[in-house]
């Protein structure tokens, strides 16, 4: 697997990761979402210079411009619910892209533990494409490895890039750990040092999905 982490370079990035984790801004849910639409369509760009790209000609008024294009498009997969504002980011760059919805969900046990689960999942047909996958938090890593086990359902990619925003050191490693396919890319803007007991990352942003949609009731 290899491993990118965008935020160790400055750029633009770092200004929209800063106003992500901030709590005075983080009252504006749709400041919060139009940052992760932002950060999308930054990841998009930096897994666009890994993709192939053939010349075609394009006619202009005035002539023929022979000019790269992508060779194909790839399938945009993301996990819901908090995958979706990141996922329109990466839909705006890869507008012709084909979507992949994954449903999972936390179900708990008593003592307040709980186990991350596939729900259910809307998919073309995987079969020898390049797949983004995308969740804006990697926390303990299992809802992102429940994702890639669940992509070859609908048959065997050619190169999946997964895709976080922040993720805590023990869920890299433990994706790390799990997934050691050579055909995997993993993304990531900023890397935190520590989990709460119940799967925060810290010092993180807490709860992605909230800060888009609002509050939820955990099953439980």
């Amino acid at each position: 697997m290899n491993i990118k982490t965008l935020g160790n370079n400055h750029s633009i990035l770092d200004q929209y990761l800063a106003e992500i984790r901030d709590i005075n801004i983080q009252t504006d849910p749709l400041r919060f979402r139009d940052n992760l639409n932002r950060i999308g369509e930054l990841f998009a760009y930096e897994i666009s210079k890994e993709m192939e790209f053939e010349v075609q000609d394009v006619q202009t008024p005035l002539g023929v411009a022979k000019v790269p294009k992508l060779k194909s498009q790839p399938v945009l997969a993301t996990i819901l619910r908090a995958g979706l504002a990141m996922h329109n980011g990466l839909l705006r760059v890869f507008d012709r892209a084909e979507n992949c919805f994954i449903s999972a969900f936390r179900k708990y046990t008593e003592g307040g533990k709980f186990e991350i689960e596939f729900e259910y999942m809307a998919s073309p047909s995987l079969n020898n494409k390049v797949v983004i996958l995308s969740d804006p938090m990697l926390a303990s890593g299992k809802s992102m490895e429940i994702g890639y086990e669940a992509l070859f359902s609908k048959g065997k990619p050619a190169h999946i890039h997964m895709v976080a925003i922040i993720a805590s050191e023990e869920g890299v490693n433990y994706v790390k750990e799990k997934i050691k396919a050579d055909n995997v890319t993993l993304w990531l803007g900023a890397v935190d040092p520590e989990m709460t007991p119940k799967s925060y990352i810290v010092p993180g942003l807490g709860d992605a999905g909230d800060l888009a949609f609002g509050e939820k009731i955990d099953s439980k």
